[in-house]
């Protein structure tokens, strides 16, 4: 891991400050995450930017939405991204089923397990799923746009997933009932 600087409104770079305003007002509170990112205001941008257009942008419900934002936190075994979006879930009403069997990597409902499935087939072939893999999505009802939302919403993962595991981004005390350990480190 690096070490890096978790900022603050008035340690971050003039670049990022706004984008920390932004990010305060939103929240009611600085996200660990987007103080670490703020070191770059050019990722903190992207990322922000990213968020806002999965928000309102794909058309994915929340509980799918939510499907490919866990799958893919716990995939990259990030110990930030999967507390804060159960944290998320919650706020969103998610059902507590679903979220704990992304957690857990335990089955869920059909369409949102091919949501997955299809989730981990971008993640792992690093966007070139097999034709197998394309049509169980599309047999689930998904179409051309889901598959790029799913690209959408795992490449805003990887700038917070790549984030947290570099730095060791500190778990936001907002999220901390929700900490995470990928299976491998819950089984030692």
């Amino acid at each position: 891991m690096v070490t890096t600087t978790v900022h603050t409104l008035e340690s971050a770079p003039e670049g990022s400050k706004p984008l920390l305003e932004g990010s305060i007002k939103a929240f009611g509170r600085l996200p660990g995450l987007h103080a670490v990112m703020a070191t770059s205001p050019a990722l903190l941008e992207a990322y922000q930017q990213v968020h806002r257009l999965v928000m309102s942008g794909t058309e994915f419900t929340p509980e799918e939405r939510t499907v490919v934002w866990m799958t893919v936190n716990v995939a990259n075994a990030c110990h930030y991204c999967v507390p804060a979006h159960t944290a998320i879930a919650k706020m969103e009403k998610i059902d507590d089923d679903v979220v704990n069997a992304l957690r857990n990597e335990t089955p869920l409902p059909e369409k949102l397990e091919a949501l997955r499935a299809f989730t981990l087939a971008i993640r792992d072939t690093h966007g070139h799923p097999s034709s197998d893999a394309v049509a169980a999505f599309e047999a689930a009802g998904y179409g051309e746009r889901a598959i790029l939302d799913v690209i959408l919403i795992v490449s805003q993962k990887i700038m917070s997933n790549y984030t947290n595991a570099i730095f060791d981004t500190p778990t936001d005390e907002a999220f901390a009932a929700f900490a995470w350990k990928p299976k491998t480190v819950a089984a030692e």
